[in-house]
C-alpha cells in the first residue's frame, strides 16, 4: 500500500478581491476576500509527480497579475530540475493551473479527455468562457500530445499505485480532482472543484461557472472521495497555510501529515 508526501507550494496571491469573486449569491458580497496560488507536488522515495504548473512571468504581466516565485524557482527547495519532472497532473488548462507547462518540457501531461475537447471547441467562441485560458498555453498542450506526451483521461483513471484522478467538471468542462493515499488517509486535492474551504462547506458556487450543477454535485463528489472531510484541500483557499505546518521553505506547507487544528466546517 503506497503512501505519498504532499506539499502545496504557494508560488503567487492576490487581493483587491471582494466575496462577489468567490461566491455566487454572498450576501456580504463587498466584503475583501483574498486569493492565493498553488501548485501541488507528490513524492514518494524517488518518485515525484507534479499536480499543476502555475504560470510564468510572461503572464503575469500580460494578465497584470503578479507572482511572488516563477514556479521553477517555488520548486527549487525540492531539488527539483524541470528537466527532470516527467509526469504532471493537470487538473485543467485554465492560466493559473496550466500556465508553465513549457517550462517542464519532458513531462508527459495526464489530462481529461473532455478539458482538451473545452478548451479547443466552440465553447471557446464565448469570451466569458474563453476568459481563463490561454491560447499558449493550450497549444503547449497541443504540442505535447503530438511529440506521444500527453495520457488522456475519462472521468476516474489511476496514475499510479495511491494516485487517482476524478473529472468533475462544473468549473471547467474537463476539470479533474486529485486523490492520494498519504499516512492521514485518502486525501484530495480539489483543485478547482472547491477553490475555497467555504465553496466546499457552505455549498458556495463559485462565479466561473460552465456547468453548475456538476460543480454543485461535485462537493458530494470530493466528500465521498476523501477519508475525511478535514482531508479535502481546496485549490486556492489561504486558509491552508494556517491549518497545514510549514515545511522546507516559507511558502511550502505539508499536507499529508493532516491539518495541525480543526478545520472549520
Amino acid at each position: 500500500m503506497s503512501e505519498w508526501q504532499i506539499h502545496s507550494v504557494k508560488y503567487a496571491e492576490r487581493g483587491q478581491r471582494t466575496r462577489a469573486d468567490s461566491f455566487i449569491f454572498d450576501d456580504n458580497h463587498d466584503a475583501p476576500h483574498d486569493i492565493d496560488y498553488y501548485v501541488w507536488v507528490l513524492r514518494q522515495g524517488d518518485q515525484t509527480i507534479l499536480v499543476d504548473t502555475g504560470y510564468d512571468d510572461t503572464e503575469a504581466a500580460a494578465r497584470g497579475r503578479p507572482i511572488r516565485l516563477n514556479p521553477v524557482a517555488a520548486l527549487a527547495p525540492f531539488g527539483i530540475r524541470p528537466e527532470d519532472v516527467d509526469q504532471i497532473i493537470v487538473t485543467h488548462l485554465h492560466y493559473d493551473h496550466a500556465g508553465g507547462l513549457h517550462l517542464f518540457p519532458n513531462a508527459t501531461l495526464h489530462l481529461q479527455a473532455a478539458e482538451m475537447a473545452y478548451a479547443t471547441g466552440p465553447c471557446m467562441c464565448h469570451d466569458t468562457l474563453r476568459m481563463p485560458f490561454t491560447a499558449d498555453h493550450v497549444c503547449e498542450a497541443i504540442r505535447r500530445l503530438y511529440s506521444g506526451k500527453v495520457q488522456f483521461h475519462d472521468g476516474d483513471a489511476q496514475i499510479a499505485d495511491g494516485i487517482t484522478v476524478h473529472c468533475i467538471g462544473g468549473h471547467s468542462r474537463g476539470l479533474q480532482c486529485v486523490r492520494v493515499r498519504t499516512q492521514s488517509g485518502w486525501m484530495v486535492l480539489a483543485s478547482d472543484a472547491a477553490h475555497f474551504y467555504e465553496n466546499l462547506h457552505a455549498r458556495k458556487p463559485f462565479p466561473i461557472v460552465v456547468d453548475l450543477q456538476n460543480m454543485l454535485d461535485g462537493f458530494d463528489t470530493l466528500e465521498r472521495l476523501a477519508s475525511r472531510p478535514d482531508l479535502i484541500v481546496p485549490g486556492h483557499d489561504p486558509l491552508v497555510r494556517d491549518y497545514f505546518a510549514s515545511d522546507l521553505a516559507s511558502h511550502i506547507h505539508r499536507l499529508d501529515t493532516g491539518p495541525q487544528k480543526a478545520v472549520k466546517t
